[in-house]
């Protein structure tokens, strides 16, 4: 049997193409979050209301988890360099439309179709690691993993800035020249691909869910991977109106700041990726999920000192970025010819987590006010240790996991001939 490329990696997958690939998606990647610091401008734009204005964001996040479900799994079927150059392009035109659109309704559909094209960051992340090579996979992981984040840490940043000198709609106008030019030079650099065993749509989409039935790491690494982003959305759900308040009262501009405590995930993915190469994936997860718990008792301390708060912030940013550069550096390796599949349905639970964070920690903020977001962030952390020990006791058995080939594709889809 010969080797696939998915086992020897692509000989022009260079430096220099890593880093291309990791600006581009965090270039996508931000376009889900230009929006936030501009809310208040689009409503005086649109003579609209704190409500209505605020489902912007809730139409992006719409978009987004639509993406995930319904294109990320397109990777599997299709050759990527077009796709991710299409990607690309659709964004671009959502983003034009945002940009020009004279009523709220008109920006806010503009905004569901600039979330779902920003999930070409989760169709480059698989390509990456197809490309790579076994004992690179996890620090090409790391690197692509890197410019998202960077592209999540700074969109708010550049956001504001932009903003300040040109409107809020320029954002929109600039990030829409980005997105053609990167849909270009993606598709002149990129490496061709072989042909790929034909799925039909519908069951390609539904077999991206089954693998949480037929792998049971992945579903234990989806477990791991929604528990830490729902504790990390506990924290940036609830950490403005902290802020906001006594002792603090800080501007916004000044909260919009703390996003870039995050640089310190910058570090984590790099070493966890390092570390996942070398095989030491059940330190990093521990260490993740101790991380990740143990970082609200410094947040809790945080009420009333900003130098806990900082702490806080940047320890469970640590815990959140290792975890996740862990997970997807394991899961990349069950099934090579489904990794897009596979990508979107942990990334789906991913951001259920992440939903399920944000929701919880409005609700507890109102209601009991700190201390106790902190105590329910320290508990979503703390699910993750709980399988830690559930791994330690029942480990999955080896070649448990069914690993799929183009021989025998997912959900019973006929094989090519």
């Amino acid at each position: 049997m010969g080797t696939s490329r998915s086992d020897t990696g692509a000989p022009g997958l260079t430096n220099r193409l890593v880093v291309v690939m990791a600006v581009a998606t965090g270039a996508i990647v931000a376009n889900l979050y230009y929006a936030q610091p501009l809310l208040h401008e689009v409503a005086t734009a649109f003579h609209s209301g704190t409500a209505s204005t605020s489902l912007v964001i809730t139409a992006t996040q719409i978009g987004y988890a639509v993406g995930l479900v319904l294109l990320v799994p397109l990777g599997d079927i299709h050759a990527r360099r077009p796709l991710v150059s299409l990607v690309f392009a659709v964004a671009a035109l959502a983003l034009v439309v945002c940009a020009v659109s004279p009523t709220l309704w008109l920006f806010e559909l503009g905004s569901v179709a600039a979330g779902c094209a920003s999930v070409g960051g989760q169709i480059m992340v698989p390509f990456a690691a197809d490309l790579a090579s076994p004992a690179r996979r996890g620090r090409v992981v790391a690197r692509i993993m890197t410019g998202l984040l960077l592209g999540i840490l700074l969109a708010r940043t550049v956001s504001g800035a932009v903003a300040q000198v040109a409107g809020w709609r320029a954002i929109y106008w600039v990030s829409a020249g980005l997105m053609v030019a990167f849909s270009a030079l993606l598709h002149r650099v990129l490496a061709p691909e072989p042909s790929r065993p034909h799925v039909p749509y519908r069951r390609l989409v539904g077999s991206s869910l089954q693998l949480l039935a037929t792998l049971p790491t992945l579903r234990r690494r989806a477990w791991h991977g929604a528990a830490v982003f729902a504790a990390f959305s506990v924290l940036w759900t609830s950490l403005a109106f902290l802020l906001s308040g006594a002792p603090f009262h800080y501007s916004n501009a000044v909260i919009g700041l703390f996003g870039l405590a995050g640089v310190a995930g910058v570090l984590a993915a790099n070493l966890a990726g390092r570390l996942a190469d070398t095989h030491h994936t059940t330190f990093t997860t521990l260490s993740a999920g101790v991380l990740t718990a143990g970082s609200f008792a410094l947040l809790a301390a945080g009420r009333t000192s900003l130098g806990f708060l900082l702490a806080g912030v940047v320890v469970l940013d640590l815990g959140t970025q290792s975890m996740q550069i862990t997970n997807q550096a394991i899961i990349y390796t069950l099934a090579p010819d489904a990794r897009s599949r596979i990508n979107s349905a942990y990334m789906f639970c991913y951001f259920v987590g992440g939903a399920l964070g944000s929701v919880t920690a409005g609700v507890v903020l109102a209601s009991a006010g700190w201390d106790w977001v902190c105590l329910l962030g320290a508990g979503f952390g703390a699910l993750s240790l709980v399988m830690v020990v559930v791994d330690r006791i029942w480990p999955v058995p080896v070649g448990h996991d069914r690993r799929l080939t183009a021989a025998e594709p997912v959900a019973g889809a006929p094989a090519e001939h």
